[in-house]
């Protein structure tokens, strides 16, 4: 092998391991390609969490946490400041200082939960990295309390990595909501954002969602009911960017039903799973959308502590290519908690769906949504857990699979503790997850596949309010696969088709 050849193998191994770029076996490869790559920790992780609230009632808690990887080395920092900072010397030449601003967080080591907090209206969007062993499977929780008002209850999401597309099912422009997208861009250049809404039939025609521009390190939030005229419900946005990168999360208050962080889906997939729908809900909302040119057609089934059952009079679920999808499931749980599975009925087009979930009734209820997401692979972690309140719900939608889940120690005290559990095929576990020894302050969970067929999970975070009676305060994160190891080729790989 020549030196040519040698050169860019290890260029493909520092771009994969600095920016989570991963190797992929092709289908109908048999295999040694995969044998041949290593996997190695990444090296750098971006994260940014949306300004949490307009309300001057809002309560911020931020909560990081990395998990400890083997091979990640012994050193490393991390940093979580605001967004906003002046980049240039007053003549707009770019070539200033900059002012950087006290980190809302500043974690130390993997481990080790550090939390942080802010009040008000005027927290701004936060921008942060971490490298070394602080990098792989870097969380950060942004959970926030507003007593009163539009949109009030608990607003929690995890803090996102910068991309260039996101689809949002289960947004809305209508009259009782008033949805924002914060965008937030990371990078010393502009981002060039289009913003485009899909409603029952189809295409929202709007001049102003497109050309946004997000300024380096700032954040720039869009009122969604302003790109239309006419009010619906249930639409999906679909966000881009021409240039650069955001980081993107919908906030979602009601007037009657609260609010809460409405995250990206995952990517378009023939088979999608939502996990953790609390055995108490009053109110299931399931908005689908297919961004292709065909047609999607699924089956509607509920992952139940028992079993896979079929919803009554909501077998299946017809999604016209382009065009939002809704349909209102009531009370599907029956008292038990469960997980929406929608899989294609023969040549069916990929989706994106999310989940709207009410608790309580009358004048005390609150929402909270549930994107489709990926399983917890190798390994997924929620932070911002308390001694009270944390519900972790675990699906197996295929074969049985077992994971081990793992509590940290507390932000100011605590022994990590370790339970493993394994989900019958075609169900949903839902348990009070285990809780560290001596725990003083917030933990982390962290979930790791042990064996079997693919498990996907989420947390319900669910807080009693003294000020506000009566009301369910909750907020669910969904634990995708933390994507903290990348695929490396071995140096005894022929890459000089890469020279070509």
């Amino acid at each position: 092998m020549n030196r040519t050849t040698l050169s860019l193998i290890a260029a493909a191994a520092a771009l994969a391991a600095v920016t989570g770029f991963a190797a992929a076996t092709a289908p109908g490869d048999d295999g040694d390609s995969a044998k041949a790559a290593a996997r190695l920790p990444v090296e750098r992780s971006s994260l940014l969490c949306p300004a949490p609230s307009t309300s001057d009632l809002a309560e911020t808690a931020y909560t990081s946490y990395t998990p400890a990887s083997e091979g990640s080395g012994s050193s490393g920092k991390a940093a979580l400041s605001s967004a906003t900072r002046e980049l240039t010397d007053g003549a707009g030449s770019g070539k200033g200082k900059g002012k950087a601003d006290k980190p809302v967080l500043s974690p130390l080591k993997p481990g080790k939960p550090v939390a942080g907090e802010s009040s008000g209206a005027e927290s701004p969007a936060l921008v942060g990295s971490a490298d070394g062993n602080l990098a792989p499977g870097w969380t950060v929780q942004q959970t926030t309390e507003v007593a009163a008002g539009t949109g009030r209850g608990l607003l929690g999401v995890n803090c996102s990595a910068p991309d260039t597309d996101f689809w949002f099912p289960g947004a809305s422009t209508a009259k009782e909501r008033s949805d924002y997208i914060h965008l937030t861009n990371p990078d010393d250049s502009a981002a060039v954002v289009d913003v485009q809404l899909y409603g029952a039939n189809g295409a929202i025609k709007s001049d102003v969602g497109e050309g946004i521009q997000v300024q380096p390190h700032s954040s720039v939030p869009v009122l969604l009911s302003t790109l239309t005229d006419k009010p619906q419900t249930n639409v999906t946005l679909h966000v881009t960017a021409r240039s650069g990168r955001v980081a993107a999360a919908v906030l979602a208050a009601d007037d009657k039903l609260g609010g809460d962080w409405l995250p990206a889906s995952a990517d378009p997939a023939g088979t999608v799973v939502l996990p953790g729908i609390p055995k108490d809900a009053t109110s299931v909302r399931l908005v689908a959308f297919t961004p292709g040119d065909n047609d999607a057609d699924l089956k509607v089934q509920l992952a139940s502590p028992t079993g896979r059952i079929t919803p009554a009079g909501h077998e299946s679920l017809h999604v016209k290519s382009g065009m939002t999808a809704a349909v209102d499931l009531g009370d599907v749980t029956r008292g038990e908690a469960g997980s929406l599975v929608l899989t294609p009925t023969g040549d069916s087009a990929p989706v994106v769906a999310a989940l709207r979930v009410v608790r309580g009734k009358g004048a005390d209820q609150e929402s909270a949504f549930m994107p489709a997401t990926r399983p917890v692979g190798a390994r997924a972690t929620v932070a911002d857990n308390r001694a009270k309140g944390s519900t972790l719900s675990l699906t197996a939608p295929g074969a049985a699979g077992t994971v081990k889940v793992t509590a940290s120690a507390g932000t100011e005290g605590g022994t990590p503790v370790t339970k493993t559990y394994t989900v019958k095929g075609g169900t949903t576990m839902s348990v009070r997850p285990p809780v560290p020894a001596g725990l003083k302050g917030a933990y982390a969970l962290t979930v790791e596949q042990v064996s079997g067929g693919e498990v996907y999970g989420s947390r319900m975070l669910d807080v009693s309010d003294a000020d506000v009676p009566g009301v369910p305060m909750f907020t669910v994160q969904t634990l995708p696969d933390d994507r903290g190891t990348v695929s490396v080729p071995h140096a005894d790989q022929d890459l000089s088709v890469l020279q070509k």
